[in-house]
């Protein structure tokens, strides 16, 4: 019967002890509407997932839910929860396998995360992935196919519902275990680690529709705006130093350059590298240079945005020294390349920072990479002067985030049909091509000569391209002679104030 057949993996999978199976089953039972089992065929070998699938529509047949997406969602969620380790159970695991190793404890979490269908491996499957190879490096470049589009159902019974402020957001500590409503994503099998950040508490969970290797996020446990500061830079180095095989990095903290919760104080990470942190140097500075800071290496990446990479032994060192940047880089004009750190009292500098560890000559070092922003619009870029630029928009025009920025293009998903129609275009077959592709599209096929097995090869390679392009827009100091002088004399001025 389909509810043995799906315990049974639970169990096998040592999810789920067999004196549990009974309670379990009766559970299971009652989420379906049932007030006994039913023989109800299910394939032999089928997986958990697919045996979750026709679950939900047993459930939809029998009334417990509608057939709105959200409806389902939650639905699973509440199943797959019955599988899952109670928050407390689970952080007493996830800890003591850390005294082992960190890894050790990222991999249980992890495994976990996916098996529960918290992380949605089927749906980011989906999404259409590939490398495009750049004078910078290799750029990864994703048209974002995870997320499911609303359906009519979906938008009907989200003008019924009733507006509600809890959680206060999606990344608050109350979402563990919340069940999800409409206007809200079903929560019940989501937990979250709980880890001490210097003097706070902060939450580890992964990211339900990961963009890459163990896509995570870390979060304050109060809800509080965020805010690029020293803090922040010695949380980062700080939770490097706790898991060392991960990355974590900050959005910037001003709109335009930020992320798209600016409202709760939060990092993303993960097992990743990026093309950005593998980058070479463009120019390294001698450590006697800056006084102040001489067991910080200082060195500008090659890269299209505008970066600085530092490295120390010193937690402390490197931090401070990060400050010193911010800090200058807060106040700092230069109008040679169109930077002004102040319209009136509004604040257009800031930094997008991204900690790891690295080893150099067998030692161990915290890297910290500092991505200089600036928010400032102009009358001729009214949606940013470093964002990608109008031209560009037909690809891409969403905020450059922490994960652009290092060299992963986070595409929309109405990329997919677009091109496949500029790919009939170029080949001089029926079209319903988007005008707001046309130019680009004209300009690709001025020398014409495409064929139908190399085309979409073609428009993966171009929209790379651009891509490129959105980087380089964002950048505050361009990779030209001209920018590069202005990076410098920027540097310098750091180097001369000290602390």
């Amino acid at each position: 019967m389909i509810v043995d057949q799906f315990i049974d993996i639970a169990v096998k999978r040592g999810e789920l002890a067999e004196l549990d199976r009974v309670y379990v089953t009766n559970r299971l039972l009652d989420l379906l509407g049932w007030s006994e089992k039913r023989a109800v065929a299910v394939d032999a070998a089928a997986d958990r997932l697919a045996i979750l699938d026709q679950l939900t529509e047993l459930a939809v047949e029998s009334g417990v839910i509608g057939e709105a997406l959200t409806e389902r969602e939650i639905w699973q969620s509440k199943v797959m929860d019955l599988f899952v380790p109670r928050p407390s159970e689970l952080n007493a695991e996830f800890w003591e396998l850390y005294e082992r190793s960190p890894r050790e404890a990222t991999d249980y979490f992890y495994e976990v995360s996916k098996a529960s269908d918290y992380i949605k491996t089927r749906s980011i499957a989906k999404n259409i992935e590939y490398l495009v190879e750049t004078m910078y490096g290799e750029l990864e470049m994703t048209i974002n196919l995870s997320k499911p589009e609303k359906d009519p159902k979906q938008i009907a019974l989200e003008k019924t519902v009733k507006t509600v402020a809890y959680p206060l957001c999606p990344l608050c500590v109350e979402n563990e275990g919340y069940a999800g409503r409409v206007d809200f994503p079903a929560r019940t099998n989501h937990r979250i680690i709980r880890m001490q950040v210097g003097d706070e508490v902060w939450g580890l969970q992964y990211s339900p529709y990961a963009y890459y290797d163990e896509h995570c996020i870390f979060l304050s446990a109060e809800h509080r705006p965020m805010v690029i500061e020293r803090e922040t830079f010695a949380r980062l180095v700080e939770i490097t130093r706790q898991f060392p095989d991960y990355f974590v990095g900050s959005n910037a903290d001003l709109p335009i350059v930020g992320g798209s919760i600016l409202s709760h104080d939060h990092y993303q990470g993960g097992g990743h590298q990026f093309a950005m942190v593998k980058a070479p140097v463009h120019k390294a500075f001698p450590n006697y240079l800056w006084e102040a800071f001489p067991d910080v290496t200082v060195e500008i990446v090659k890269w299209p945005m505008s970066v600085i990479r530092l490295r120390s032994a010193s937690a402390t060192a490197i931090v401070d020294a990060a400050d010193a940047i911010l800090q200058k880089w807060k106040g700092y004009s230069d109008a040679s390349v169109g930077i002004l750190a102040y319209s009136g009292k509004e604040r257009h500098n800031t930094i997008t920072p991204i900690a790891n560890r690295c080893v150099v000559d067998g030692e161990s070092l915290f890297e910290l990479s500092l991505v200089l922003r600036n928010n400032r619009r102009t009358a001729e870029h009214p949606d940013g002067l470093f964002h990608p630029h109008q031209t560009l928009h037909h690809i891409k025009k969403e905020n450059i985030g922490l994960i652009e920025v290092m060299g992963l293009a986070v595409l929309p998903p109405r990329l997919k049909p677009e091109l496949e129609e500029v790919a009939h275009y170029l080949l001089d077959q029926p079209n319903e091509m988007a005008d707001y592709h046309r130019e680009w599209a004209d300009e690709l096929g001025r020398d014409g000569g495409f064929e139908a097995e190399t085309v979409d090869y073609f428009l993966q390679q171009e929209v790379g391209k651009v891509f490129l392009q959105v980087l380089t827009d964002a950048g505050v100091f361009k990779d030209t002679e001209n920018g590069n002088r202005a990076f410098g004399r920027f540097m310098k001025s750091v180097m001369e104030t000290g602390e």
